[in-house]
């Protein structure tokens, strides 16, 4: 069973899958890489990944080869997290770890599409054109809103 290993911390742009294959040359020829570049640009997107063939070999690789200087970058080395089928590409623009397993490309789905304004307006409009009877308020807000509209309805019937 071959072991996946995440390579983080690469230098964001024009590096290949032979330099990486070169700086772990001495690791042997059991092994494989993989530099996940931008769609787009071409251009890295700052991690890669190392398949391995047993456990043994990985945990050697790790210890031998994180923090590794390459192209004034210290390497970060760990053992890629298995994909969950049910998670999004990138849930949120926040600066976060890469999840190692979400940005291989071995899957054969397509990214998650994102919501554009015609969507939303769509749903905007679904939801006020609805029967206003059908609406629930925020149970935590219930109170204060039977409240308030006991006294609206107080107000237009004094005036």
């Amino acid at each position: 069973m071959s072991i996946r290993l995440y390579i983080g911390n690469l230098p964001k742009e024009e590096v290949n899958r032979d330099e990486l294959q070169a700086i772990f040359a001495e690791a042997g020829d059991n092994f494989s890489t993989k530099v996940i570049k931008d769609r787009k640009t071409g251009k890295c997107r700052g991690f890669g990944f190392v398949t391995v063939a047993t456990d043994e070999e990985a945990d050697q690789f790790i210890e031998k080869f994180n923090g590794l200087m390459f192209k004034d970058t210290a390497l970060k080395i760990e053992k890629a997290l298995p994909r969950s089928k049910n998670q999004e590409k990138e849930p949120s623009k926040e600066k976060e770890k890469p999840n190692q397993a979400s940005t291989s490309s071995t899957s054969n789905n397509p990214p998650p599409r994102r919501n554009n304004n015609k969507n939303k307006s769509k749903r905007k409009h679904q939801q006020t054109t609805s029967d206003p009877a059908g609406i629930q308020p925020d149970p935590r807000w219930a109170n204060e809103l039977a409240k308030l509209k006991e006294m609206l309805s107080a107000q237009t019937t004094n005036s």
